[in-house]
């Protein structure tokens, strides 16, 4: 089943992990994890509906957050040394929560996210090995014809604060040049234009900075060469894009996999397609939740970790159960331990081993 939009999609009739499928002109939900694994889900049925009722149980387990609050914190600040050695210019910085609740049914999840946090892309599919739940508030790519247009987000506060500062509209600004070069790739020279640019956008709770960037399609683009082009997302990356990749690979202590991601759905030259973000994922019997935040050298890190926790509060509370920031938590009958950071500006290493207990 996938729902995004009014829009629902049943009757599974073929799963494909290539792009050149969307070429075929049917219905697909569409999902990718941050490192790029695609997964493409086609269904016969397709109809304008509200998701559908699912009874919903608040988690009673705690969420374990990795990297805990010592270790984000060293990570931003090796960010801005990297930044200050002139490697890269912004990163975002991510951390996963994770919860060890069986009876969570993520389906009943989602339809208690719609009921008290809706937000614009909020989208839900479940498939075999495949089950998400996305409160996303950020538009990857929407696709009419050969009209194309991405919209990132950069830029987040608590709804009613103050207007936004210098640090979020730079940052916001360095995505959507980011974001103007990757449709350059696919659209006709000239045709990239920003028609909104820092605009204030209200969430429930939370108030972001968006800008608007779009383009118009070279004839015979592909959708392969469309996701090529614009993965992974400017906005949950950084730029330059491949050399915040490169850092992001090195130093978060575990795979972003469906965080970070996209999740939305294609037919034919038509697509909604948001980052996955404010996104819940089922791998075996945990559920994971991912939150982040946008490093610049002007970033304080304490900052950068509330940031995080304003992401993550408002959800999780939502949903229910409790975060607790030990440095250790099991997955399954593994540990995954990050190591003490004594100086803020080492690396984070992640080790693997087995329980004892």
């Amino acid at each position: 089943m996938f729902w995004m939009g009014g829009r629902l999609a049943t009757d599974l009739v073929e799963i494909s992990h290539e792009p050149s499928c969307l070429d075929d002109g049917d219905f697909w939900a569409v999902s990718t994890t941050f490192e790029g694994a695609f997964t493409a889900a086609k269904f016969a049925t397709v109809v304008d509906a509200d998701f559908p009722d699912a009874a919903w149980s608040p988690i009673q387990s705690q969420w374990h957050s990795v990297p805990n609050e010592h270790e984000y914190i060293g990570y931003v600040e090796r960010i801005r040394e990297l930044i200050a050695q002139g490697w890269v210019y912004q990163v975002n910085a991510c951390r996963r929560i994770t919860t060890d609740d069986t009876n969570a049914n993520l389906r009943g999840l989602f339809k208690g996210i719609l009921d008290n946090n809706p937000a614009p892309w909020a989208s839900y599919l479940e498939i075999p090995n495949l089950n998400i739940a996305s409160a996303s508030p950020e538009l990857f790519l929407q696709r009419l014809g050969s009209r194309v247009k991405t919209s990132p987000i950069k830029g987040t506060q608590l709804l009613g604060s103050s207007e936004f500062g210098v640090k979020d509209q730079s940052e916001n600004i360095m995505i959507v040049d980011l974001m103007r070069n990757d449709l350059g790739q696919i659209c006709f020279p000239g045709s990239i234009a920003v028609p909104d640019l820092l605009r204030d956008e209200d969430h429930p709770g939370l108030s972001h900075l968006v800008s608007d960037v779009t383009g118009k399609l070279r004839s015979g683009i592909t959708w392969a060469e469309i996701f090529t082009a614009l993965l992974p997302a400017g906005s949950i990356s950084g730029a330059p894009k491949s050399a915040a990749k490169r850092i992001i690979s090195e130093l978060e202590p575990t795979v972003r996999s469906t965080y970070c991601g996209v999740l939305g759905w294609v037919h034919g030259d038509q697509a909604v397609i948001s980052v996955a973000i404010r996104t819940f994922w089922r791998e075996s019997d945990f559920i994971h939740f991912g939150t982040g935040a946008g490093i610049t050298w002007s970033s304080d890190a304490k900052a950068e970790w509330e940031e995080t926790q304003l992401k993550a509060e408002r959800l999780i509370s939502i949903i229910g159960g409790e975060i607790d920031y030990e440095n250790t938590i099991k997955l399954n009958n593994k540990v995954i331990h990050t190591t003490n950071i004594n100086n803020p500006c080492s690396f984070i290493f992640v080790t693997m081993k087995e329980d004892s207990s």
